[in-house]
């Protein structure tokens, strides 16, 4: 039986791993490291724990019997604004590739050191819990460009039909750093400092997955685009005309 939730200022990890030899003493690892730590062994408990409680951060295996974690974290993404980190096997560079597209904030290589996994999971709560974007942009600022709305202050971005669009919160920094900067030719070192801080560039190819991500939601064909370009050998572009609302 579930235990309620305590409310606490102690970051409450949810950690998925169908293997009890990594995730138990992982457990005990970031728990003496100042984390609350709630454990699955699968997909369907993760979620039922992450319906019961108020989860900071997955630290989610892909690799799972049943349901696997690139699944889940697709799930994670499109229903709620929890950072998920992957634990992946050196071999599964697609499976990475393809987590990051579906939302993922960071992966571990597996075999990894719990020190390695403590810094990034406290990166990223760094990130996200202070709002997940260095730029200090207006609150209540909106932004209009080609059609659609990014509202900063709800976090939102809306069409044409006033239908909100989800974004995952890497999404969300990215298209704020670009509409903020209509027609600049941002570098993906920009982008990572504006968007998630130069701890993250060990993730090299994070916001080339999140221009695709954004990309997929956003344009008439992905394949062409027109309002996100790209700029050979500089980085990225928000082509169209931006109003500030």
């Amino acid at each position: 039986m579930l235990q309620p939730d305590i409310m606490t200022d102690t970051p409450h990890l949810l950690l998925v791993d169908d293997e009890r030899s990594i995730r138990e003493p992982l457990a005990v690892y970031l728990t003496k490291q100042g984390f609350r730590v709630t454990q699955a062994g699968d997909a369907e408990s993760a979620r039922t724990r992450l319906a019961a409680y108020a989860i900071d951060l997955v630290i989610l295996d892909i690799m799972m019997p049943g349901e696997d974690g690139l699944s889940l974290c697709r799930h994670i993404a499109a229903t709620s604004d929890v950072p998920v980190i992957l634990l992946t096997a050196r071999s599964e560079e697609t499976d990475r590739i393809v987590g990051l597209e579906m939302g993922a904030d960071d992966y571990v290589v597996k075999p990894f050191s719990p020190r390695e996994l403590s810094a990034r999971v406290k990166v990223v709560l760094r990130r996200t819990q202070s709002g997940g974007t260095r730029q200090h942009a207006p609150e209540s600022g909106s932004y209009a460009f080609a059609g659609w709305v990014l509202k900063s202050g709800e976090r939102t971005l809306v069409d044409r039909e006033g239908v909100s669009v989800p974004l995952s919160t890497g999404e969300y920094n990215l298209l704020l750093a670009l509409v903020t900067r209509p027609r600049q030719v941002l570098t993906r070192d920009q982008l990572l400092d504006l968007t998630q801080g130069r701890e993250a560039a060990a993730f090299d190819r994070a916001i080339d997955n999140q221009v695709s991500r954004l990309r997929r939601k956003i344009e008439h064909d992905p394949k062409a685009p027109d309002i996100i370009k790209t700029v050979w050998g500089g980085g990225y572009t928000l082509a169209a005309e931006v109003t500030r609302l």
